[in-house]
C-alpha cells in the first residue's frame, strides 16, 4: 500500500512538473509572435502603457474631443477629488485581490489560489495622473482617432454596468493612491487572463504592437524597446 501511494504521488508530481513547465513554455512562445508589428503614423491622440514591474495600465488622455471619462471615473469617488489631473489610468485585475492586497505582503495563499482559479470576480482599478513620463516603466504610443475610438470602446465593454448603463463605483476604504478608485468589471482572472492579458487585448483591440498572448508585462513591453 506504501509503494503504491509513493508511486501515484510522483507519477501526480510528475504530471503538474511537466504541465506547468508546458504552461510557461506556452506563455513565452505565443508573448514572442508579435501582432500588429507596423508602427503607426498617426499623433492623433497619446496614450501611454505603465507598468510597477509586475502589472500593465493602460493610461488615455482623462477627456478629450472623443472620450470624457470623467463623466463615469468621477473624480469624487478619488480621496484627492482634484479635476486637474489630465491622465486616466486603466488596470484590470482580480477584484478580492485588489481590494484585499494593497501590498504584496498581505497576499494571502487563499487569494491567490482563488485569483488564478478564474472563480472569483473581477474589477477595475482606475488612477489619475497629471502628467506621465516616459522611462523605461512607462511607453508613449502615438494613435489615430480612429484606433484610440477601438480603444475606448473595449476598454468600456470591459466595465460591468448597471440597470442605466453606468459603470458601478466599488465603494471601498481601500486606495492604493490619493486619485484612484475601483469599479466593477467583467471577467474573472485566471492562469489564462491576467491583467497584462487584459492589457495586451487592449493594444489588438486598437491595431497597435502587442503579444499574440502574454501573461507577463515584459514581453509587452519589449515590442517597445
Amino acid at each position: 500500500m506504501s509503494k503504491r501511494f509513493l508511486r501515484y504521488t510522483a507519477r501526480f508530481t510528475i504530471g503538474l512538473l511537466s504541465l506547468i513547465t508546458f504552461y510557461f513554455l506556452l506563455a513565452f512562445t505565443l508573448s514572442r509572435i508579435s501582432i500588429n508589428n507596423k508602427a503607426s503614423n498617426s499623433e492623433d491622440i497619446t496614450i501611454y502603457i505603465m507598468t510597477n514591474g509586475i502589472h500593465t495600465d493602460i493610461v488615455v488622455p482623462s477627456k478629450n474631443s472623443l472620450q470624457d471619462w470623467t463623466r463615469e471615473i468621477k473624480y469624487s469617488h478619488t480621496l484627492a477629488a482634484d479635476s486637474s489631473y489630465n491622465y486616466l489610468a486603466f488596470g484590470w485585475g482580480d477584484k478580492k485581490f485588489y481590494l484585499e492586497t494593497p501590498e504584496f505582503s498581505d497576499l494571502k495563499i487563499s487569494t491567490a489560489l482563488r485569483a488564478i482559479s478564474g472563480l472569483s470576480e473581477s474589477a477595475m482599478h482606475t488612477t489619475f495622473y497629471k502628467t506621465v513620463v516616459e522611462d523605461q516603466h512607462c511607453k508613449k504610443l502615438h494613435i489615430s482617432k480612429a484606433q484610440y475610438q477601438q480603444l475606448v470602446e473595449y476598454i468600456s465593454a470591459s466595465f460591468s454596468k448597471d440597470q442605466n448603463g453606468n459603470f458601478i463605483h466599488i465603494k471601498t476604504s481601500i486606495h492604493y493612491d490619493q486619485t484612484d478608485a475601483f469599479y466593477e468589471a467583467i471577467g474573472s482572472y485566471s492562469i489564462l487572463k491576467t491583467c497584462n492579458t487584459w492589457a495586451n487585448n487592449g493594444l489588438k483591440a486598437s491595431n497597435q504592437k502587442a503579444c499574440l498572448w502574454t501573461i507577463f508585462d515584459t514581453p509587452i513591453f519589449q515590442k517597445y524597446k
